[in-house]
């Protein structure tokens, strides 16, 4: 198991943030800067990304939650809030089946818990592309999906953010990468998910093309007493709407 690179900031209860897939903590900036002055922002690399090493050959969402159960084991005391966003959404749900004891909630935004044939086949294309043309290949058709196009041309910061996450794609290692994609495409949480106790908010993005408000609102239904909220936002809500993200899921938080 990887020792993950994480970061540990503010004071109050711990809320742990889960990156998407091709990105790092660096995605969480805006949202851990919203939420320090009330919790301890506890955000970390998964394997492969940012600066957690990458493992050999192939692995599973369940390793993914099962890393998170270390990261948490080790560096917080006693269940924690843990937000995830995509790939980290799904991780979310793995993780509150796999080990109920270590989440008080748990926030699954702009996720899925399973994928069709056809999607499959997408993700099998895409890691095929990966491997021989290299992350560049890639780079631009993930910026679309991930912000809506006025984030993109945003000259107030967001194309500047639009920048940053663009250079930590391409600079993801394509192996590991490709791997994450494998453990993406073949995700199948919906019955782990009707073993959830813990409180969840899930957030769908209004605008994700990547997963669509209908993935978001299949997520809900599978997890009883699931609270759902929507931001007028693409896939990366949290870096989109950084403000919106931190006051939703504080708020949920708060009525706990």
């Amino acid at each position: 198991m990887p020792q993950l690179h994480f970061i540990q900031q503010g004071q109050g209860p711990v809320v742990v943030l889960s990156h998407a897939l091709g990105c790092d903590l660096q995605m969480w900036d805006g949202v851990a800067a919203a939420l320090q002055d009330r919790y301890t922002v506890l955000r970390y690399d998964h394997r492969g990304h940012g600066r957690s090493p990458a493992t050999d050959g192939t692995f599973t969402m369940d390793d993914l939650a099962d890393d998170a159960a270390a990261l948490i084991r080790q560096h917080a005391a006693g269940p924690v809030h843990f937000v995830g966003l995509s790939m980290g959404g799904m991780a979310a749900q793995a993780l509150a089946a796999r080990h109920p004891g270590l989440v008080r909630s748990i926030t699954v935004a702009n996720s899925a818990s399973h994928y069709d044939d056809a999607a499959k086949t997408g993700w099998a294309a895409r890691v095929d592309t990966v491997l021989a043309q290299g992350m560049e290949s890639i780079a631009d058709g993930a910026l679309q999906r991930w912000f809506t196009p006025e984030f993109r041309a945003d000259a107030h910061g967001g194309s500047a953010r639009v920048a940053a996450l663009r250079a930590v794609l391409v600079g993801t290692a394509p192996a590991p990468y490709a791997a994450a994609c494998e453990a993406v495409a073949r995700i199948d949480l919906e019955a782990g998910n009707r073993r959830i106790a813990c409180p969840a908010l899930v957030i769908a993005g209004a605008r994700d093309e990547a997963t669509p408000p209908a993935m978001s609102e299949a997520i809900a239904r599978s997890i009883a007493g699931a609270q759902l909220a929507t931001l007028d936002a693409a896939h990366l809500s949290a870096v989109e709407q950084p403000q919106a993200f931190a006051d939703t899921v504080a708020r949920f938080f708060e009525r706990l």
